[in-house]
């Protein structure tokens, strides 16, 4: 009888389970931001939470929770409850380089989460302001080692600050960086001139470049990339270079894999309509989604791969 009990016991929580995965969602679910208002996750955020709303019948509320390159919403999410309400948009920060720029994580980033989907690879691109000479990164590199200290880079994500002090290891310019808590607020300094140069996100630099207010000199991808043809990519003048950020969505460990499953199934359609595609591409994004088990496994091998960038750039745990 209790080997009976118990296996009707199971089978009502499979019933209860499958229920509760055809019934999701029945209320509001928080998406949210590792970062600021205004910044490229945020932007990807706010296009994916509209569009979800409408597939889900559930608004999608953006909560942005910036600070400590992603760690502070990444903890949040990480003690929330498992049931699909609470969401966490981030990058390869909080699921990287903050492994090995930290000497401890107020959270695991494969223990405490369920991969949901890759949305996109975000490149980055090399600009500086207009007094600085030069209009390669070839004639950049040689002014900066001419004028070693001389010059100064903003960053507020880990993938800025390993795209510059990559550069420093590989070209030996010295630059001396300074520590922004938004990406836009170094933006506004660099157009200023209280910053002479940076390793910005497309979604943030692009506007300035459009308007001349700042020189793009490369990107950092290794081949280039299709939303800024014709410029170089940072590859051509220090060999090996490659810094490709990416954003993704991440439940708490132990959401329901049918949850989990449905979310990455609307996630996916949402980022196959061109209408959505195009979006993404005028604020920087190149869309390349993956589904939860394959992104899992992208995860882990990306924390090794951040790890060597970070300990190839000479950066020291904090």
């Amino acid at each position: 009888m209790m080997a009976r009990g118990a296996g009707w016991l199971a089978l009502m929580v499979v019933v209860a389970q499958a229920f509760a995965g055809d019934e999701y969602p029945t209320k509001p679910i928080r998406l949210v931001i590792a970062f600021a208002p205004g910044s490229a996750t945020d932007s990807m955020g706010r296009v994916l939470a509209d569009a979800l709303s409408n597939r889900l019948g559930q608004q999608v509320v953006v909560e942005n929770r910036p600070g400590a390159t992603g760690m502070l919403a990444a903890a949040h999410v990480a003690r929330s409850a498992p049931d699909g309400y609470t969401l966490l948009m981030t990058t390869n920060s909080t699921h990287g380089a903050n492994s090995y720029i930290y000497k401890s994580l107020p959270y695991d980033p494969i223990r405490d989460f369920e991969p949901v989907a890759r949305t996109a690879t975000l490149p980055f691109m090399l600009v500086v302001n207009p007094s600085v000479p030069g209009d390669t990164a070839g004639e950049f590199i040689a002014y900066a080692k001419a004028h070693r200290g001389e010059l100064s880079y903003g960053t507020a994500s880990t993938t800025s600050l390993i795209g510059a002090e990559t550069i420093n290891r590989l070209a030996g310019t010295g630059l001396v960086g300074v520590s922004y808590k938004a990406s836009t607020q170094a933006m506004l300094d660099l157009v200023a001139g209280r910053l002479q140069v940076m390793v910005a996100d497309f979604a943030t630099a692009m506007p300035q470049v459009k308007a001349g207010r700042l020189k793009v000199l490369g990107v950092t991808t290794a081949r280039g990339s299709a939303l800024l043809p014709g410029v170089p990519p940072m590859a051509h003048s220090l060999p090996g270079f490659d810094v490709t950020s990416w954003n993704g969505v991440f439940a708490p460990a132990g959401t329901q894999k049918i949850i989990v499953s449905r979310l990455a199934r609307e996630i996916l359609a949402v980022l196959g309509k061109p209408s959505v595609i195009a979006r993404l591409a005028e604020i920087g994004f190149e869309v390349e989604p993956m589904g939860p088990e394959q992104f899992g496994a992208y995860v882990r091998e990306q924390i090794g791969y951040w790890g060597k960038l970070v300990r190839d750039a000479g950066i020291q745990p904090q």
